[in-house]
Order: structure tokens, then sequence, then C-alpha cells
């Protein structure tokens, strides 16, 4: 089975796509490879820092590697928080804090159109692929659900009645943009890529 090194330690997002790959791969942590540095994401652009994520993991460790990077974006906020989307409500802030901040900025406001992006950076041989998945839908007026993480409460996806945190993992990771992310990267490297080694 091929390894790929998820640049993360984030355990959520390893679970997320530990359900998503459903074993095709084997998924290896930041902390699997020893890796306990801070890695910088000072780009401008999500695929600027998933590139950014990915290629300091190869270049440092030689392994074939996967990041991601993530944003919400909200029409009414100018697309904000979009790449800072992790950081919104200021540094050492969590969550909660971040999720509390849109809350508050969109207090009456009834266009509450928004999206999800999620763009990977796969580096395989230390050439590079992007992948990018997009779910749309709306801020809710209030936190629903206690599952998924981030802003998933307050975020109720196209055509459905329940936030991304009320929907069983199985039925997000089908909806999600990390889920339609990963279902490109999955495809590309079963049916596109030639040649995967210890595959």
């Amino acid at each position: 089975m091929h390894q790929l090194v998820f640049a993360t330690n984030n355990e959520h997002k390893l679970r997320e796509l530990g359900e998503i790959l459903k074993g095709e791969f084997s998924l290896l942590s930041l902390n699997d490879i020893s890796c306990s540095e801070e890695i910088p994401e000072t780009g401008n652009t999500l695929e600027a820092n998933a590139s950014q994520k990915s290629f300091y993991i190869w270049d440092r460790y030689k392994i074939d590697c996967f990041s991601d990077d993530t944003g919400l974006e909200i029409a009414a906020l100018n697309n904000e928080p979009g790449v800072r989307s992790a950081r919104y409500a200021g540094e050492g802030r969590n969550s909660e804090d971040n999720v509390t901040k849109v809350l508050h900025a969109l207090q009456g406001e009834k266009n509450r159109k928004a999206c999800f992006r999620c763009v990977i950076s796969l580096i395989i041989n230390g050439k590079e692929y992007l992948f990018e998945g997009r779910a749309d839908g709306e801020i809710l007026t209030e936190r629903r659900g206690a599952a998924g993480f981030g802003y998933d409460p307050i975020f109720c996806p196209d055509g459905y009645s329940q936030s991304f945190a009320e929907m069983d993992s199985l039925v997000k990771n089908t909806l999600s943009h990390r889920g339609h992310a990963v279902q490109k990267l999955v495809r590309f490297l079963t049916d596109d890529y030639p040649y995967l080694p210890n595959r």
C-alpha cells in the first residue's frame, strides 16, 4: 500500500481524510515522520499555502505528501475570512472565537451565501499536482450540531436543511469541499497516475 504523508497534525482532518480514503492509501501524519517544527503558511491564497506546506515536507524529507488549505468565503463579507479562516478572530484564538466573529459580522444581514473551498497540493517524486473542492451554501444565524469542526456548526450546504455539524460524517464527506478535493486526489492516484511504488 502506497504511503502518503498528510502535512498536518490536526486530528479532525486526519480522521476525516482517513474516512474518505477508505484504506486506499496508508496515511501518515507529521508525527509519524517525526516532523515537529511549525510549517509556515504565509501565502495570500489557498493555493499558495497548500503548496508551501507540501513542498516544506518534500524538500526536507523527500516523502510523497500532500497538504490542504481551506477557506470559508462569505459573499456579504467580501469573501472573508478566506485564506485567514483559521485565524479570523486573531492569533491565539480558536474555532469558537472565529464562529462568534462571523455570526456577529452577519447580524441583520439577509445575504448569507457562502462557500467552502479546499485546495490540495500533492507532491509525488518532486512534482506538484493541485486539486480543488468546493461546497456552496449559506451561513446559519446560530450554531447547530455538535459534530465536525471549525465553521461546520454554522454552514448549511445548498439543498439541505442540516448544518455540516448535524450531519453523519459519511454524508458530510460526500458533500464537503474537502471531500470533493480528496475524491479528485484519489481518482488521480488510482486512475491517472501511471506508477506508484509500493502500492
